[in-house]
């Protein structure tokens, strides 16, 4: 049995719920195909049960000591098969379950990575978190029921077939009745779908809620907001429960029906099978046999409706899943390549020079931002990479050469060296460099495993100038051939600000490198300084050059030290 999640899950076809679920059964077919043969087995081993009792009971009843014996041990080796092919079936289903899970997050994640900024523009946080919190279960529970679902069937088959060869009323019952019970439970399930797809929809959009609230909680306490939004996610709170509460109307109706049809069925047949009995129509051991099918068959009728319940979810999941492999990211890219060169905006200007410690000091730091996502290909924009357009570049290609690292990078949970290596090709001596580049060195000291300790989710236990310079050192192991930092050291004081512009020029010395800020201890280690104002190059030089001659400059610059 192969290990999860597997390297590469495959391109899923996004045409459709059914298309989705069709290709994660067809990925994962072989661990499918033996967990149905096990399910079969298991559930056959069941059905064969009451068939080997009954014929015990009629050898009691000639007084047949030797066939007694042989179905007892008939029954031992059903016991046992079942046991083992209990097992197996067990851990196929798991293995099924997280398979078809690890994959759907698997696909999910990387058409995030895909669409980058694309994907919180079109769908909310909470649709997208919602696919990790249940979706993926669903759609694991589709997976898992095929294995039970289909040896129930095989199972009703059979019993069909044992009956009809003992009693042809007896089996035409229970070949009929099965399929008016299965249509008599399927007019739930159109409203079961709709409501449970309703009840995700308002889960995914309180999960949004409740994360902007959580973000912008010391704001909204700032302004006094706190109870307005507070009373506003608790009656979107309430309408998720009431949606819930409709949904759970309809799972308890179809719950009875999964009690009282196959009850009803299994009454048909056992109150016919004692009238046959009564007539000398059936031997007693038959009557015993009766008895037992009519009580097993309960089980798969029930796990046939499971599984129409089952496949219904599952299908409201894929269908959310579908929507998010959808999407196409607003950003696209072509075939062109280019070896390096200058990198050039247009619409401001701004052209960095290869290999040079290049700084933007912007009258407004939006525009220093704007610049930077269009040299970056984040946004649209007329740039050109060594005379190419950067958008004629694929954009896998762009990722990989010109890495953006802002103040809006995430810190993730997990061990810090995996963090702060994310390529997992860094020797100690690169780390140990990007440390002391990044004045990070006294972090990791602090730590009681070093850089083995285990970061927490955002990285919250650390201030925010150390997460800023933990982000730095991250962005220099990535080692691109072009670099471009979002104020790189706007949380830190101003010795260990000084300290990073030094180290930093040095870290990056004949690498194409920009920093975006206004902070004149950085602005001084930079080879070129471009001064914007109102989103167009106003001037350019070194940093001494343009405090002396433009006047603009210095006042922009001279604001913080003010």
């Amino acid at each position: 049995m192969r290990s999860l999640p597997v390297a590469d899950p495959g391109t899923p076809d996004a045409r459709g719920p059914i298309r989705y679920l069709t290709w994660v059964a067809r990925s994962q077919a072989g661990p499918l195909a033996l967990g149905v043969g096990f399910a079969t087995l298991w559930w056959l081993g069941q059905a064969l049960v009451p068939w080997v009792v009954g014929a015990a009971v009629d050898a009691i009843d000639a007084r047949d000591v030797r066939a007694l014996a042989e179905w007892a041990g008939v029954l031992l080796v059903l016991g046992v098969g079942q046991a083992a092919f209990g097992v197996m079936r067990h851990r196929l289903a798991v293995y099924n379950w997280l398979a078809a899970a690890y994959s759907t997050v698997q696909v999910t994640v990387r058409q995030a990575t895909r669409l980058g900024a694309t994907l919180p523009k079109r769908l909310s946080t909470g649709e997208v978190v919602s696919v990790g919190n249940s979706d993926i279960a669903h759609i694991g529970n589709a997976m898992d029921i095929l294995l039970r679902g289909t040896g129930a069937i095989i199972a009703i088959v059979a019993v069909t077939v044992i009956l009809l060869g003992t009693s042809p009323p007896l089996g035409l019952i229970v070949l009929v009745g099965v399929p008016v019970m299965m249509l008599a439970l399927s007019p739930m399930l159109k409203p079961l779908h709709r409501r449970q797809h309703r009840q995700r929809d308002l889960q995914g959009d309180l999960s949004s809620r409740a994360a902007d609230i959580v973000s912008g909680l010391r704001v909204l306490r700032g302004i006094g907001g706190e109870q307005v939004f507070a009373g506003r996610y608790r009656d979107e709170s309430q309408r998720v429960r009431h949606a819930g509460v409709r949904v759970a109307v309809v799972e308890s109706v179809l719950e009875g029906a999964q009690i009282l049809l196959p009850g009803l069925l299994v009454a048909g047949v056992t109150w016919l099978g004692a009238t046959f009995a009564q007539r000398g129509e059936i031997t007693p051991g038959e009557l015993v046999a009766f008895y037992g099918y009519a009580v097993f068959l309960i089980a798969p009728l029930r796990t046939l409706t499971e599984a129409a319940d089952k496949l219904t979810k599952g299908h409201v999941a894929a269908r959310r899943v579908v929507r998010i492999l959808g999407l196409e990211p607003e950003i696209g890219g072509g075939t062109s390549r280019v070896r390096g060169g200058p990198l050039a905006d247009a619409a401001s200007g701004v052209t960095v020079r290869p290999g040079a410690f290049t700084a933007i000091a912007a009258g407004t730091p939006e525009d220093a931002i704007e610049i930077a996502n269009r040299l970056g290909r984040y946004t649209d924009g007329d740039v050109t990479f060594g005379g190419v357009p950067l958008a004629g570049l694929p954009v896998a290609e762009v990722r990989r050469r010109i890495l953006v690292a802002d103040n809006n990078a995430a810190l993730f949970a997990g061990r810090l060296r995996d963090e702060l290596d994310v390529l997992g090709t860094a020797s100690a001596e690169e780390m140990r460099a990007a440390l002391h580049a990044a004045g990070a060195e006294d972090i990791i000291d602090a730590l009681p495993d070093g850089l083995d300790s285990v970061v927490a989710e955002s990285g919250r236990e650390f201030s925010g100038g150390q997460r800023q310079r933990l982000r730095l050192a991250r962005a220099l192991l990535a080692n691109a051939e072009v670099l471009i930092l979002v104020e790189p050291t706007s949380a830190v004081d101003a010795h260990s600000e000084a300290r990073i512009a030094d180290r930093l020029a040095k870290a990056r010395s004949g690498r194409t490198t920009v920093v975006c800020t206004t902070s004149p201890l950085v602005l001084d280690q930079t080879d070129h300084v471009i001064y914007v104002a109102d989103g167009v190059v106003r001037a350019e030089g070194t940093h001494r050059e343009l405090l002396a001659a433009e006047p603009r400059y210095r006042a922009t610059v001279t604001r913080e030290e003010g």
